[in-house]
C-alpha cells in the first residue's frame, strides 16, 4: 500500500489544489491531506481557521464526486518555525507516508534533504489558481467564485469570509490593496 500526503496551507482551498488531490489519488492507495499552519487565523496571509479549511475540503470533496474521500484524511499540523525539524515533527503527527506532493519549492527540498520522494504536482491553471490572487480579489471585489469548489463558495459566504479578508486588509494595510 502507497501513502502519500499533500501539504498546503488552503488558504482557500481551491480547484487547482482539488486538482492536484486527483493527480495524487491516482499514484497512492492512501493520501493524507497536511493543513499547514494550523494554529494561524484570521490574519491577511492566513485568513481561515483550521476547521474552517477542513471543512472546505472535506466538503469539496463530497461535492466533486472523482476524488474517493474515503481514501483521503486530513489533518491539521501547526508550524514550529525549525524549518530543519519541521518534516520530523509531520512524522509523528500523521501516518507512515511513501511520498509527498507539494507545489512549494522549500517544503520539496525539505523532504529531498531526508531523501523522501517529493513530487511537484502539475499545476493547474497557476495564474488564477493561488489562494493569494483568490484572497485579493475578494478584497477587491473582484470576481473569485470561478476559482474554487462551489462548496467553498459556500463555506466562505456563511462564515462571512469576503468581509473577514476585507476587515484584515484595513487592519493591516489601511488604505492599500493586497
Amino acid at each position: 500500500m502507497i501513502n502519500g500526503l499533500f501539504i498546503g496551507r488552503f488558504q482557500p482551498f481551491h480547484k487547482g489544489h482539488l486538482a492536484t488531490v486527483k493527480f495524487a489519488l491516482e499514484r497512492v492507495d492512501q493520501l493524507v491531506i497536511v493543513v499547514g499552519s494550523a494554529q494561524k487565523s484570521h490574519e491577511l496571509r492566513n485568513p481561515f481557521t483550521a476547521g474552517e479549511r477542513i471543512r472546505m475540503i472535506k466538503e469539496s470533496l463530497d461535492e466533486d464526486g472523482e476524488a474517493d474521500a474515503r481514501r483521503i484524511l486530513i489533518i491539521p499540523v501547526p508550524d514550529i518555525d525549525v524549518h530543519s525539524l519541521w518534516t520530523h515533527q509531520l512524522d509523528i503527527l500523521v501516518p507512515k507516508y511513501d511520498l509527498v506532493f507539494a507545489n512549494d519549492p522549500f517544503t520539496l527540498m525539505l523532504f529531498h534533504e531526508r531523501e523522501i520522494k517529493a513530487i511537484e504536482a502539475p499545476l493547474y491553471r497557476r495564474n488564477e489558481m493561488k489562494a493569494t490572487e483568490i484572497r485579493k480579489r475578494m478584497a477587491t471585489e473582484e470576481a473569485w467564485e470561478d476559482l474554487v469548489p462551489l462548496s467553498v463558495t459556500k463555506v466562505i459566504k456563511e462564515i462571512k469570509g469576503v468581509e473577514r479578508v476585507r476587515a484584515l486588509l484595513q487592519r493591516d494595510m489601511p488604505g492599500h490593496v493586497i
